[in-house]
């Protein structure tokens, strides 16, 4: 196993933000995620087989990178930094689970976080990239591929007929999101201060590692960081749920 990982090991060095690697990988992909997700939603897929196909392909995306880290980057040790718990690895379980969602209020639910949430952790990620450059080429294209497809199953969803733009349809996003903060405290918690774990960017002993939320983390302790980091990705979450409601 570890052969492969090292066969796949091709090293770079990591590109800088904004550079030009990063520009002409981020701009057409997002661009060709969108288009994609356009036209399949107009040909009317099958949405349970389309989001589950972008689960499964999340998944053999997140084992290889878990190998690779673990094989590779950190040398054996599992570095909980890398636990696939954040807001941009919920759309991989709830892709891969869509199918076996059967009522449907439940589907218009998790189609509007994808819609909302899982489009903004893309987008984010791609505007604010250094977590997405490594010094291995099979991971920053990882990198940049996984988010490629959040923005690729927010805007199939953001054209579904299982989403809406109403202020309502957002508030339905709000209890799976907020137990998946409340899931991510714990994991930190449970942790422990030393194993560095940071899920939803919201650790217990540490200010936020979020630029700008550092700084008021710092300030104003760690617990009021927090809750004003939740709180900006709730408005964030919101304002792109209103901005499906001019586009589509």
């Amino acid at each position: 196993m570890e052969r492969f990982f090292q066969l796949t090991a091709w090293p770079m060095v990591p590109p800088r933000p904004w550079s030009a690697f990063h520009l002409l990988l981020a701009v057409p992909g997002s661009w060709a995620s969108c288009v994609l997700a356009v036209r399949m939603a107009a040909q009317k897929k099958n949405t349970s087989r389309v989001l589950f196909c972008c689960g499964l392909l999340l998944t053999l995306m997140e084992l290889y990178k878990q190998g690779f880290l673990f094989y590779i980057e950190n040398d054996h040790q599992y570095n909980w930094w890398y636990f696939p718990f954040q807001l941009c690895t919920i759309p991989m379980y709830l892709c891969l689970c869509f199918p076996r969602f059967k009522s449907t209020r439940l589907q218009k639910a998790v189609a509007e976080f994808l819609k909302d949430f899982g489009f903004l952790g893309g987008i984010m990620a791609l505007l604010v990239p250094p977590g997405l450059m490594h010094p291995y080429w099979t991971m920053t294209l990882h990198g940049f591929v996984w988010h490629f497809i959040l923005i690729f199953a927010g805007v199939f969803c953001a054209a579904s007929p299982l989403t809406d733009a109403a202020p309502q349809s957002f508030f339905k996003t709000l209890p799976l999101f907020f137990s998946c903060c409340l899931i991510a405290l714990l994991i930190n918690g449970a942790a422990g201060p030393m194993a560095d774990a940071d899920m939803f960017y919201l650790s217990p002993y540490h200010p936020s590692s979020q630029p700008v939320f550092h700084q008021i983390s710092s300030v104003l302790g760690i617990f009021p960081g927090i809750l004003l980091y939740i709180l900006a990705m709730t408005l964030g979450g919101y304002l792109v749920h209103r901005l499906w409601g001019v586009l589509m």
